[in-house]
């Protein structure tokens, strides 16, 4: 009986040991690529793509034999009969490369079939279409860690907040006819011998279209082609930048315009332009469901986060907006304003040339309208605004997490348990061998600890050249502000007519800010551009491991660069202009020839809004025009050359050919592009309250443009997961707290908030001033210090303005000592008051703002407590789920064994009854 049972658990464990040699098929499946073809020459027997007609219909989706779907689609352009002999050598290497990676993808298990194009200009183009079946899908999902359904889920949805108003919000959402609900799903990692537990109804359609993409993409990103000096050679991202292949891409599903004619198609792009890309739809919500299902999560996480900013900057424009019509309505009161157009106090003040030579005396009624547009932006509403801003930025952030965590719960990215992969150009380079300090196994690395030093030296070495190559064309910007000063004193009117409001508002000083950011604006691009490229150069020679990796260290290089490249001018403005400028008889000079220059009597503040306004207008013009019209252009000027008389049916796969590549990194410059607006809407919101409404009404365009840009004139990407927005997290949340350094000082260094109040409050009234009461009043003769003309060095060679009749003396903007005091030109009283007020108000305003910061990110948890309860349960649900399958499946083995027992001891026992 001991030897039965013996001999039946044997059996049972050479099943097992079966299913365990399946095990490791699988596992050296995953480990190894495809066998290797060796050098190109030796190799003579290729497997082929079988050639195919198209069978005449457009929105097929499927091989010829209409059971197979396409997955993904490689493109090529077979070799022309009138090329050179040098040339037919080039390409018939090529082509048996590209022999080899097709015959490498069959052995992987794919299935090909390649069809020419239909269209008589492009008749040497040929596609091969690439499709998984179900034993490679399931090999893969497992490899990939991929969460599949178990069962549907019995948790509640999401309420909406205004779930009592749905009368309200029905017109803001889309047509839930059109666009279903998703279906929840308990879902986990996908494992082939647990195949029973998982929630598959139908083999074409548990694996949706987008993870069929993903998982032959991760296939194609990792097959050889070639094998040289014991270099392995592989990837389809290296094949189509080297030419061999043209395009590889998925397929959309049909056209944007009109639904498929195939009964079985979603007709999901139809549905996102329609319901979400199309002009009309502009005051809907994003299906942020059905986006993430076509698109992948990395792009919902995008569209997400975007949407997300732009409701948050609703309430930021409203504030915004508020402030400004408090300075607006309340201009006509600004009594300081009043004195600089008032022609008996302004229009008698005598105000000193603003450089050495060719600039005029002048009166400083002539800035009168400049500072009745500076009464708007520099008010007490300003100073709300940038407290309120502070605030404001850090509830974004911490919503925005939650947000965040409640997507992830919902897109199952919580515990995303697919271990990254290398890149391949990564895989490419490992050609060093060293122990893992952990595994204590050999692995390959590009390069040594020495080399990785090497690497990130000469990387950072060469951002930092670009960035001072950024600070060398603001100083250029800085001497252009100087040299043309000069020239617009010269020949603009000394003595604005009233009539004309050109000649109002410009001024010197206006003339010389607006084509001064302009230009700056221009440069800004041009830099830009050059530096897109050195970046990616800069990163593809630094080699990160993996594709976040990649990302992350791209981020921070260009974030750094546009850091600069954006914001210099503007620091420059808000910091520096008019901080060291001397008197009028001991100016600073810049590289010992070129005089500081000066702000406007009101300060500067007016021109940081100037820039600010220039920039952000341009660049948000500049990013649409390269956003969708050259994009737009381009797939017109290819329709417009592919027309022709003899104009046949075009299949998906050529339509989709012809629609521009999205780029290989993808939605990044989309982020960089937010990220900037970000800083330039909390940096330096002092001085342009208006920020967040521009930015506001720019967001509400650009979700559509790239909604309308994704669905229209660009290949289909390949779906990514994606936890979160990445690197532009920890990004954002550096920019908020520099946010309220730069607003503090913005208010008490280049705003004249300052010196008012400190006037208001101690130099109207005795002992410093002669008013009875707190006032204004005299504010503007106060706050101009007095300089003798006399006392101009070398006065008759440096400024030809000298003969004015009965003029002794000219007003500068500072706080010195009258001509005559023991201490003339020296600081006055009044200085060191408003300097001591202005370090107190910064100091009290970062310390009271940081401090309501930190309360509400310790008083706002990152996830909220019904999203850790359904994480909670999902997760106990699911492996009681797994466990109790287990349990059934170790019942049944029991089972199986107990009767196999049984048997054997009736049949051991029966001989001997008998």
């Amino acid at each position: 009986m001991q030897m039965m049972t013996r001999n039946v658990l044997l059996d049972m464990e050479l099943e097992d040991d079966d299913d365990e040699d399946g095990d490791i098929v699988l596992e050296n499946f995953e480990q190894t690529i495809v066998p290797s073809f060796g050098s190109l020459e030796s190799q003579q027997d290729f497997r082929t793509p079988e050639f195919e007609e198209f069978n005449g219909q457009p929105d097929s989706l499927f091989f010829n034999d209409g059971q197979r779907r396409i997955d993904f689609v490689l493109v090529y352009d077979e070799s022309s009969r009138k090329e050179t002999n040098k040339k037919k050598g080039l390409n018939e290497k090529q082509r048996r490369k590209r022999q080899a990676y097709e015959s490498n993808l069959i052995c992987h298990g794919l299935q090909l079939e390649a069809t020419r194009s239909v269209s008589a200009l492009d008749d040497k183009l040929v596609f091969v279409k690439v499709h998984a079946p179900w034993e490679v899908l399931c090999t893969y999902a497992e490899v990939m860690h991929i969460k599949l359904p178990l069962k549907p889920s019995d948790l509640k949805a999401r309420s909406s907040a205004f779930g009592r108003l749905n009368w309200f919000t029905k017109f803001l959402r889309v047509d839930e006819s059109l666009i279903k609900p998703e279906q929840e799903f308990f879902t986990a990692p996908f494992e082939k011998r647990r195949m029973n537990d998982f929630y598959i109804l139908d083999k074409d359609s548990f694996f949706n279209p987008a993870t069929r993409s993903r998982i032959v993409y991760f296939i194609l990103s990792r097959v050889k082609y070639q094998v040289m000096n014991n270099v392995n050679k592989f990837g389809i991202n290296r094949l189509v930048s080297s030419g061999i292949y043209k395009a590889a891409f998925p397929l959309h599903d049909s056209k944007f315009g009109s639904p498929s004619e195939d009964p079985s198609c979603p007709n999901e792009r139809y549905l996102l332009y329609r319901e979400w890309a199309h002009p009309r739809s502009i005051y809907k919500k994003q299906p942020l469901d059905l986006i993430r299902k076509y698109y992948g999560e990395k792009i919902g996480i995008y569209f997400a986060w975007l949407g997300y900013y732009t409701q948050m900057l609703l309430l930021a424009a409203v504030v915004g907006v508020a402030c400004f019509l408090y300075g607006y309505l309340n201009q006509d009161n600004c009594t300081w304003s009043k004195e600089v157009c008032d022609p008996d106090i302004g229009g008698q003040i005598l105000m000193c040339p603003q450089c050495d030579r060719h600039c005029p005396f002048w009166k400083l009624n002539i800035t009168c309208e400049s500072s009745k547009k500076l009464c708007i932006f520099d008010s007490f509403g300003t100073l709300i605004f940038a407290v309120f801003m502070g605030v404001w930025v850090t509830l974004f952030l911490e919503f925005w997490k939650r947000r965040q965590a409640e997507l992830e719960y919902e897109w199952d990215t919580v515990e995303l348990q697919q271990e990254e992969q290398a890149r391949p150009e990564y895989e490419a380079q490992c050609n060093h061998v060293v122990i893992n300090e952990i595994t204590q196994e050999e692995e390959r690395i590009p390069f040594t600890a020495c080399g990785k030093c090497i690497r990130i030296t000469l990387c950072a070495s060469a951002v930092f050249f670009w960035i001072l190559l950024i600070i060398a064309s603001v100083i250029g910007i800085i001497v252009y502000r100087l040299s043309v000063f000069i020239v617009f004193s010269t020949n603009l009117p000394k003595n604005p007519s009233g009539t004309d409001p050109i000649q109002k508002y410009l001024t010197p000083q206006m003339a010389t800010s607006i084509t001064a950011s302009i230009i700056s604006f221009i440069i800004i691009m041009i830099l830009n551009t050059i530096y897109e490229k050195v970046a990616i150069m800069i990163t593809n020679f630094e080699l990160p491991r993996t594709q976040t990796d990649y990302e992350n260290s791209l981020t921070m290089k260009m974030f750094l660069f546009q850091f600069v490249n954006y914001y210099s001018s503007c620091f420059y403005i808000a910091f520096f202009k008019g901080k060291f400028v001397g008197y009028p008889g001991d100016p600073v000079y810049w590289l010992g020839k070129y005089r500081n220059e000066e702000c406007d009597p009101g300060g500067c503040l007016l021109e940081l809004t100037t820039q600010l306004t220039i920039i952000m207008g341009g660049k948000a013009i500049w990013n649409n025009i390269q956003e969708v019209l050259l994009p737009w252009i381009m797939n017109l000027i290819g329709r417009f050359q592919r027309v022709s008389g003899s104009e046949r049916t075009t299949p998906r796969w050529e339509q989709d050919y012809h629609l521009q590549p999205m780029g290989k990194l993808g939605l990044f410059y989309e982020y960089l592009e937010m990220i900037i607006q970000f800083g330039f809407v909390t940096l330096f919101v002092a001085s342009f309250p208006l920020a967040p409404l521009l930015a506001l009404v720019n967001n509400i365009l650009e979700i559509r443009v790239d909604a309308w840009k994704l669905t229209t004139q660009f290949r289909r990407m390949v779906p990514e997961k994606a936890q979160d927005i990445g690197a532009w997290q920890p990004i954002m949340q550096g920019i908020a707290i520099l946010a309220v350094v730069t607003n503090a000082m913005i208010i008490a260094f280049t705003s004249d908030m300052i010196p008012r109040l400190v006037y208001y409050w101690s130099f109207s009234i005795p002992p410093y001033g002669d008013h009875a009461d707190y006032t204004m009043e005299g504010y503007i003769n106060n706050t101009l210090s007095i300089f003798n003309i006399t006392d101009f060095k070398n006065t008759d060679k440096e400024n030809p303005y000298i003969g004015l009749g009965n003029y002794t003396l000219c007003r500068y903007r500072d706080f010195r000592n009258p001509p005559g005091h023991p201490q003339e030109y020296k600081h006055n009283i009044y200085y060191w008051h408003v300097i001591a007020a202005k370090l107190a108000f910064v100091i009290v305003m970062e310390h009271i703002i940081y401090s309501v910061k930190f309360f509400i990110s310790y008083a706002i948890p990152d996830v909220s407590k019904s999203t850790k309860s359904k994480i909670k349960r999902e997760k106990y649900l699911t492996q009681k789920l797994l466990h109790e399958s287990h349990l059934k499946d170790l019942t049944k083995t029991l089972g199986v064994i107990a009767e196999r027992v049984g048997e054997a001891v009736e049949n051991s026992l029966r001989p001997k009854s008998e």
